[in-house]
């Protein structure tokens, strides 16, 4: 059965009692060449783990199965398990937890699911949930590749550097945590149903150490600052990190401009304006 194939996979949908959920961003995917392309950038192979989040009907699952020793699936709608069983039921190396994956500890689950594997993700992340999502991935550290599909506008703020439009708090988030690379886009006319934005996959090398000596809280919160309100200057947006006297004092320090804005800084310029902070402050 070609599980991309919605005229086929649809009596089984409706048997289960399965609606498209827009509150849980449910888009299955149509065209078969894009599981296979997105197993493949995966790099897969026996001595990996990978976790799959949202399967659907498990066109991608298929795909990973294939490659990986281990798939741990986490699906939030119940709806679909007679589905999945359907569908993937056959594969020995798969287990499906049907669970809400915001709820889960990703390192524990990783670490008792997946036991003497290397874990990674790969995963086409449901839209309504993907910042949350990436952000608990990034932050279990025990992943060592992670590869989604996004929406395009997200996968350009992941990836973009100083400078550019789409560089903001959540392009040093994620570079904060990994080194992403944008592989390739994907149409609406690739999902059921359509989505009204175009996709892309992402893939990111996680790192195993942080890019810069700096306290990775205080690094975020001048991160933040700085973004919230993206037309005031630096000068302005650190006022309620460290105070007027002390931004101007840190942002002299590093030999920055104090008109400056956040979107100009690389994130080791920020790492270096929260050292002054906190040296200026301590």
């Amino acid at each position: 059965m070609d599980l991309c194939d919605y005229d086929a996979m649809r009596p089984l949908l409706h048997a289960a009692g399965f609606r498209f959920s827009k509150g849980k961003g449910q888009n299955f995917l149509t065209a078969s060449w894009v599981p296979e392309r997105i197993a493949q950038a995966a790099e897969l192979g026996p001595a990996d783990g990978v976790v799959e989040i949202g399967p659907g009907v498990g066109c991608l699952t298929r795909q990973l199965a294939a490659r990986a020793g281990k798939v741990l699936a986490y699906e939030v709608d119940r709806a679909l398990e007679p589905v999945l069983a359907a569908t993937v039921g056959d594969l020995s190396n798969l287990e499906i937890v049907f669970a809400d994956v915001m709820g889960r500890d990703l390192a524990a689950d990783a670490a008792e699911k997946l036991p003497g594997l290397r874990p990674s993700v790969c995963a086409n992340l449901p839209y309504s949930i993907t910042t949350p999502v990436l952000t608990k991935l990034y932050q279990a550290r025990c992943f060592g590749r992670i590869l989604v599909m996004v929406q395009k506008e997200v996968a350009r703020r992941m990836c973009a550097g100083a400078g550019e439009s789409d560089y903001g708090a959540f392009s040093l988030l994620t570079q904060w945590y990994a080194e992403p690379e944008l592989l390739f886009e994907v149409g609406p006319e690739c999902f059921v149903p359509r989505p009204k934005v175009r996709s892309a996959v992402v893939r990111l090398v996680m790192r195993d150490a942080p890019p810069a000596k700096v306290d990775e809280t205080a690094f975020f919160r001048v991160v933040r600052a700085a973004f919230n309100q993206r037309r005031k200057t630096l000068a302005n947006a650190l006022e309620g990190v460290c105070g007027r006297e002390a931004a101007a004092k840190a942002l002299a320090a590093c030999g920055l401009d104090p008109r400056v804005r956040g979107e100009a800084l690389s994130l080791e310029d920020f790492a270096a304006l929260t050292n002054a902070v906190i040296t200026i402050t301590t």
